[in-house]
């Protein structure tokens, strides 16, 4: 707007100055409020499947399994997909599994995939429908600490994605939204 319209004098000067500095402003509000969500809100795209907010919560001392969740994953596209495993380099082994709910909590059943319908979220969260159980952990998961898991899936491939160890907002036996 400066650079456009060049009346003479001061005014002119003192104008453009306080246009930049409430621009200058204006980013670093947008800045001060947009990074802290970045953070909190992480995830990764793999083809048509959005995978949001991998999280661990923190394990027991001396436990030798651990549970990873995912706010879910969503399948955006036309076609169904799978996720049929995956791995880490944080336990031995990692094990597919539905939560089955009882009059006294939650029960889990191995599964040998998690079906991914078109146009669908599957949730994989404490409180939701499947987990992915750690067995043989290398080293207790600890709040604060972040781990790899690569996610196997039948037609979007292989992603790997970072968890977050935290201790989830509601207990495993409650059905409220983390």
């Amino acid at each position: 707007m400066c650079a456009l319209s060049r009346p003479q004098g001061a005014v002119f000067s003192l104008v453009c100055v306080g246009l930049r500095r409430q621009l200058m402003r204006w980013w670093m509000a947008l800045l001060f409020f947009t990074l802290p969500l970045l953070a909190v809100a992480h995830g990764v795209s793999k083809g048509d499947l959005l995978i949001d907010h991998p999280y661990a919560g923190p394990s027991a001392p001396g436990a030798t399994q651990g549970m990873v969740y995912l706010r879910g994953i969503q399948n955006k596209g036309a076609q169904a997909d799978r996720l049929l495993g995956a791995s880490t380099p944080q336990a031995a082994r990692v094990v597919l599994e539905r939560l089955i709910p009882e009059a006294h909590g939650l029960r889990t059943d191995a599964v040998s995939a998690i079906n991914l319908p078109a146009k669908t979220t599957i949730r994989l969260r404490h409180t939701g429908d499947y987990q992915l159980t750690l067995l043989d952990l290398k080293s207790p998961l600890k709040e604060g600490d972040r781990f790899d898991v690569t996610l196997n899936f039948e037609h979007a491939g292989s992603q790997t994605v970072q968890v977050w160890v935290q201790t989830p907002r509601t207990s495993p036996a409650s059905h409220a939204e983390h």
